[in-house]
């Protein structure tokens, strides 16, 4: 009685569980195949997707989650989530920001506005706002024996398939080029390239692609 009073809607109800501690908003709704437990809190008019895996999160009103599994997590208001992403424990995603597909976030603070689309790595980390996260981006914690942080300042581009090794310092409006391992601070405005210069042979690939053939 007290879901519908508050607008909330429940489909598939055999396929949902919803623990006794949680805590639900107005105008919520979720769709089947969901588990959410733990002392989590959804906000008003938030949308769980089917595939979710919840607990022990708080979710902002008018976020949307997509088949995700988050745990001890924290989501703000009007952020969409999914599909496939994990949040691990301490993960923080701030207002208005994407986490998309395969996206994995640890221990690290998205700013509000972030978008981190897509096959992402994000451990120990804090992103201010509005940075924008290219695909196959990895944040390089652990070293094999300490795990070190990454700072992101509010408003940097990090091109696809980047490596940021920690400990690192990047601050406000930098820009790193897609195929780039950072190892070094960059300071503000900061332009980053970092990868083997492209050698191309004239009439070269014949060769390769006769052996190809040769070998069916």
């Amino acid at each position: 009685m007290f879901l519908k009073k508050n607008g909330v809607r429940i489909y598939g109800r055999r396929s949902v569980f919803i623990a006794k501690t949680v805590k639900i908003g107005k105008n919520v709704t979720v769709y089947e195949n969901n588990r959410i437990e733990g002392d989590t809190v959804i906000e008003d008019g938030v949308t769980v997707m089917p595939g979710c895996y919840i607990k022990d999160c708080v979710i902002g009103s008018g976020s949307v989650i997509i088949s995700t599994h988050a745990e001890k997590a924290k989501i703000g208001k009007g952020c969409s989530v999914g599909p496939f992403a994990r949040l691990r424990p301490s993960a923080e995603v701030g207002d208005g920001a994407k986490i998309g597909n395969f996206v994995e976030i640890k221990n690290s603070r998205i700013g509000s506005g972030c978008k981190v689309s897509h096959l992402a790595y994000v451990g120990d980390a804090e992103l201010g706002e509005n940075c924008n996260i290219g695909c196959g981006v990895i944040f390089a914690n652990y070293n094999g024996k300490e795990k070190h942080r990454t700072v992101v300042g509010s408003n940097c581009f990090i091109g696809s398939n980047s490596n940021l090794v920690a400990p690192l310092k990047i601050e406000d409006n930098a820009y790193i080029c897609a195929g780039t391992t950072v190892t070094e601070d960059l300071a503000e405005g900061d332009f980053a390239i970092g990868r083997v210069r492209q050698e191309v042979k004239s009439g070269r690939a014949y060769k390769y692609l006769k052996k190809k053939e040769e070998n069916r």
